[in-house]
């Protein structure tokens, strides 16, 4: 089974699929090698990486982040497709691209094109859900795949109402969108937002909020921590570089830096290019 077939298959069989933040190949086969269903490739993370806006990405650098993953990863791939960086035939062509590079996911969003920095702020804009239906049913037609997801994401809760939310997230399940995702604002929200949509959800919120078993409870099929990975490397960095400068101590022993140091070429997945080099240009004498 293929990795689109794969993980839509778990997400029927109503999961929950845990798909933590991925931003490169390397942590894709970390994620993998844990055992989870799938990975996210955030575009907050990556304009973050990029010390730029998720605003400015285009959809050559998300499909090319998407690519170098799913070349050296068999994780199943789920791609945010921002606001499909246009109108609706801007998402057509953005979800080509994505399919091509491997994604088994793609979430669009109905915020306004292009998207602004300010989301970042909380500031959101919402464009009408007519005008998303139309992205979603265009972003629909132009996959090769049936098996490739398409995920609605709204806004609504925060910028309209929940009630709002719940009508956006019918209106995109009847254009044919495979995951609803929202964003609720109490625990009666979380709860009611299944039955009242009824559609497979998709949630978006750090791990950490709540234990498996209570992620399990909710009967959301897919839930994505889309920072958690990043903000961890980010303080564990500046932790250890700020240290290294204050007190002249890297704040790790030399033996357990380098022990993990050399975990690297495998969890990389150098074997494969140890192998080819002794078959030939390492050949033993």
């Amino acid at each position: 089974m293929s990795g689109r077939a794969g993980l839509r298959a778990a997400i029927e069989r109503g999961g929950p699929v845990f798909a933590p933040l991925c931003l490169d190949p390397l942590t894709a086969r970390t994620i993998e090698a844990l055992g989870y269903g799938a990975g996210y490739l955030s575009g907050g993370g990556l304009g973050f990486q990029l010390a730029v806006s998720e605003a400015l990405l285009t959809t050559t650098e998300v499909a090319t982040a998407a690519r170098q993953i799913t070349q050296r990863s068999s994780l199943p791939l789920i791609v945010d497709g921002g606001v499909g960086f246009g109108d609706a035939l801007h998402a057509s062509r953005a979800i080509r691209e994505f399919e091509a590079a491997g994604a088994a996911a793609v979430e669009l969003e109905d915020q306004v094109a292009p998207k602004r920095a300010h989301h970042h702020k909380g500031v959101e804009h919402l464009i009408p859900a007519e005008e998303m239906v139309g992205k979603l049913e265009a972003a629909l037609a132009a996959r090769s795949d049936p098996d490739l997801l398409i995920i609605a994401r709204t806004g609504a809760v925060r910028n309209e109402s929940f009630a709002a939310a719940v009508e956006r997230g019918r209106a995109y399940r009847a254009a044919g969108a495979d995951l609803v995702m929202l964003f609720p604002s109490s625990e009666a929200e979380w709860r009611g937002a299944p039955p009242r949509i009824d559609a497979p959800l998709a949630a978006m919120a750090a791990f950490a909020t709540r234990s498996r078993d209570e992620w399990r409870g909710l009967g959301w099929p897919l839930i994505i921590d889309p920072f958690s990975g990043q903000v961890l490397a980010y303080a564990a960095m500046r932790e250890a570089y700020a240290r290294f400068q204050s007190d002249g101590t890297a704040g790790i022993d030399p033996a357990e830096l380098f022990r993990l140091y050399r975990e690297l070429p495998a969890a990389a997945g150098l074997d494969e290019f140890y192998a080819i080099e002794e078959r030939t240009t390492e050949r033993p004498s």
